[in-house]
């Protein structure tokens, strides 16, 4: 594949977006930065790729809004690493990013549907 066309293929992030998919990867259980990154990229079958210039602001954002936690630890390969975790008002907004996802992807369906 070019590089023509995969900059055709790529998707554009809106900031929601990402910090609903960071929530909800953190849903299943605390994980690493990059564990966090590859989890969103294989869940979505190699399309999303989120950059560390992207993931890594998100998670400090969300952790900033009191919605995951973090702490140092060791991973299995002996490296220091932050693990983030969701916290009860990051499952919170979670929910409520779902149903307005939800209703996003409803409202986007109608105008794409043929008259």
């Amino acid at each position: 594949m070019g590089d023509d066309q995969r900059y055709k293929d790529r998707v554009e992030l809106l900031q929601g977006t990402l910090d609903m998919m960071i929530l909800r990867t953190l849903r299943w259980g605390p994980q690493h930065g990059h564990g966090v990154g590859q989890a969103i990229r294989a869940s979505s079958q190699d399309v999303l790729q989120i950059e560390r210039g992207s993931l890594y602001p998100a998670l400090h954002r969300l952790e900033r809004q009191g919605w995951i936690e973090s702490e140092w630890k060791i991973t299995e390969n002996k490296q220091r690493a932050k693990y983030y975790r969701l916290t009860r008002t990051g499952r919170k907004q979670l929910v409520s990013e779902e149903s307005r996802w939800n209703r996003l992807v409803k409202a986007v369906g109608h105008v794409m549907r043929p008259a």
